[in-house]
C-alpha cells in the first residue's frame, strides 16, 4: 500500500498464504470506506440519535400548543376554523387536523412572513379558544423542523446534502462487507476448533483483537436495522433518490393519486359514494353547481368531515382546504401506518374519489412503512428507541474502526503513524470471472447511486497514482516501471 509520509501509513505485511483473494478484495473495500466515509457516518449517527427523540422531545416543550382537556361536546371543526382566523385571510387557510383525545385542533395558513411559508394555529376543541399560533415547515413544529434539517444537510442546504447521501450510499456497502469478512472470520475459528462467535464477544481475548470482537459482534447485531436506514435514507436523497423515484413509477410501485377534479360528471353524484344524507355545505351554495370564481366556503369542513366519518374514515383526520371550488375537498386518515383517503365535492358533498392504504401496491406500503419508521413515528417510544440503539450501534462501530487501525500501528513508531492498511492486488490476483462480475457490479450500482460511483471512482484514481508514487520511491527505475504497470492492471 501507499506510503503516506505525513500520516506514517506503511505497507502491510503479506498475507498469510491461506488467506483467499476475495476476501482481501472485501477487506480493502471495507477498510478503505471506513476511513474515508466514518466521519460523514459519525455525523449521521449523532444527529440521528438526537432526530430519533424529535415526536417525544415536541411533546415536551410544546405541550401548551398540543394537549388541551378531554371535551364532552367539542365545538365543530367550522368554529375552531373561525377562531383560527382571527383576522387572517381565508384564501390562505391549508388544511385543518382533527384533534385526538386530549389534543387540539390545528388549522394550517400559508404565511409569506415566515421562513417556511407557512403557519399553524392551535384550537381547544373544547372551548374555540386559540391556544397559539407556531410557524411549521410542511405540518413540522419548530424543533422538528430544526433537528430534521440537522439531520439532513446541516443546516447547509443543498452542499449538505451531499454528506447524507455520501454516508447512505456507502453505508450498505460497509455493511455488508463487514458482514461478510465477519461469517469469514467466524468460519475459519471453527475450521481451526475454535469457537466461532458471530453475535457474542469473547472476553478472554485483549488489545486490538478484544477491539475487533466488539466491533465485529454489535455490527452482526445492527446489520438488519443499518441496512434498513441506508435504504431508506437513499430514497430521500438528491441523486439515488431520483432514480429510486424512476423505477417506482416505472414498476407502478406508487399508490394511487386521488384525483380532486371537479369536472360536470363528478359534480353531478358520486353513485355508491354519496354522502348518505350528510348535512349540505356552504349555505345558499348548497345544491347547485358553482364556477371557479366562487370563494371556498370553510363553513363546509363540517359536512365534509360528516361525509369522511360515514365513508368509515376513523381516528386523526386532515382535511385538505382547495384553492377554489373547482378543486374537490380532500380528508386523510393520519395513521402512522397508512391511512385511506377520500375526496370531497365541498358544495355537493358527493364522493369524488378514494384511495384506501390497503388496496394499494406493496412497494407503497413498504415505503410509507419504513417512512414512518426512520422518523421514529410507527411505533411510538418503542420505535425511538430502536433508533436511538442503532445510532449508538453506529457510533460504536466508527470508533472502534478507527480504534483498530491505531492499534495496529507499529509499537516503536516515531511520531504520528497509524496501523499499515490492507496490501493492493487483492483485485488482481482474482480469477477473471470474478474480476468481470464485480467489474458489472460496480459500474451497475455507481450509475444508481451515483455519489457511490462518483466517490469510489475517484478513490480508484487516487490510489492508482499514490501507489505509483510509492512504487518509484522505493524501487530502482527498471524495477518502477515493472511495479508501475502492474499497479495500473489491479
Amino acid at each position: 500500500m501507499t506510503v503516506i509520509e505525513s500520516t506514517g501509513v506503511r505497507e502491510h505485511s503479506p498475507p498469510p498464504r491461506n488467506s483467499r483473494p476475495l476476501r482481501a478484495l472485501v477487506l480493502r473495500l471495507h477498510f478503505y470506506a471506513g476511513v474515508f466515509v466514518g466521519p460523514f457516518l459519525l455525523i449521521a449517527a449523532l444527529t440521528g440519535f438526537v432526530y430519533a427523540f424529535a415526536p417525544t422531545l415536541e411533546s415536551w416543550v410544546y405541550g401548551s400548543y398540543l394537549r388541551a382537556p378531554v371535551a364532552e361536546q367539542p365545538v365543530a371543526e367550522s368554529a375552531a376554523v373561525q377562531a383560527a382566523l382571527d383576522g387572517r385571510e381565508a384564501s390562505a387557510l391549508q388544511s385543518v387536523q382533527t384533534a385526538d383525545p386530549g389534543g387540539t385542533t390545528r388549522v394550517l395558513f400559508a404565511d409569506p412572513d415566515v421562513g417556511s411559508g407557512q403557519t399553524s394555529v392551535f384550537v381547544d376543541p373544547g372551548t374555540g379558544t386559540v391556544l397559539g399560533a407556531l410557524e411549521t415547515d410542511s405540518g413540522d413544529l419548530p424543533l422538528r423542523a430544526w433537528l430534521s434539517a440537522l439531520h439532513k444537510n446541516l443546516h447547509l442546504g443543498d452542499v449538505g446534502n451531499l454528506y447524507t447521501e455520501l454516508a447512505a450510499s456507502w453505508l450498505f456497502v460497509i455493511v455488508l462487507g463487514g458482514l461478510y469478512l465477519w461469517w469469514n472470520r467466524a468460519r475459519a475459528d471453527r475450521a481451526r476448533g475454535k469457537e466461532a462467535r458471530l453475535l457474542t464477544v469473547d472476553r478472554s481475548v485483549t488489545g486490538r483483537r478484544r477491539t475487533l470482537n466488539w466491533h465485529g459482534a454489535v455490527g452482526a447485531w445492527a446489520a438488519l436495522g443499518l441496512l434498513f436506514l441506508s435504504a431508506t435514507g437513499l430514497s430521500w436523497s438528491d441523486y439515488a433518490g431520483a432514480n429510486i423515484k424512476t423505477v417506482r413509477s416505472e414498476m407502478s410501485w406508487n399508490a394511487p393519486a386521488l384525483n380532486t377534479s371537479l369536472d360536470g360528471a363528478q359534480a353531478a353524484g358520486g353513485g355508491e359514494h354519496d354522502g348518505h344524507g350528510a348535512p349540505a355545505a356552504g349555505g345558499e351554495h348548497a345544491g347547485h353547481a358553482a364556477s371557479g370564481a366562487d370563494p371556498v366556503d370553510v363553513t363546509a369542513v363540517d359536512g365534509v368531515l360528516h361525509v369522511a366519518r360515514a365513508q368509515g374514515l376513523t381516528g386523526q383526520l386532515s382535511v385538505g382546504i382547495p384553492a377554489d371550488v373547482s378543486t374537490a375537498w380532500t380528508v386523510k386518515e393520519t395513521a402512522k401506518s397508512g391511512g385511506d383517503s377520500i375526496a370531497v365535492d365541498g358544495y355537493t358533498l358527493r364522493v369524488v374519489d378514494r384511495v384506501d392504504f390497503a388496496d394499494g401496491p406493496i412497494a407503497a406500503k413498504l415505503t410509507s412503512w419504513g417512512i414512518a419508521l426512520h422518523m421514529g413515528t410507527l411505533f411510538g417510544l418503542a420505535n425511538q428507541v430502536v433508533l436511538a440503539a442503532l445510532a449508538v450501534a453506529l457510533i460504536t462501530l466508527v470508533v472502534r474502526g478507527y480504534l483498530m487501525w491505531w492499534q495496529r500501528r507499529p509499537t516503536r513508531a516515531a511520531g504520528i503513524e497509524f496501523g499499515a492498511p490492507p496490501r493492493r492486488g487483492a483485485l488482481r490476483r482474482q480469477r477473471l470471472p470474478v474480476v468481470a462480475v464485480v467489474a458489472v457490479v460496480a459500474v451497475a450500482v455507481g450509475l444508481f447511486v451515483p455519489l457511490l460511483g462518483l466517490s469510489l471512482a475517484a478513490f480508484l484514481v487516487v490510489d492508482v497514482l499514490l501507489g505509483l508514487v510509492a512504487s518509484t520511491r522505493s524501487k530502482t527505475p527498471a524495477q518502477s516501471k515493472t511495479l508501475a504497470n502492474k499497479e495500473i492492471q489491479s
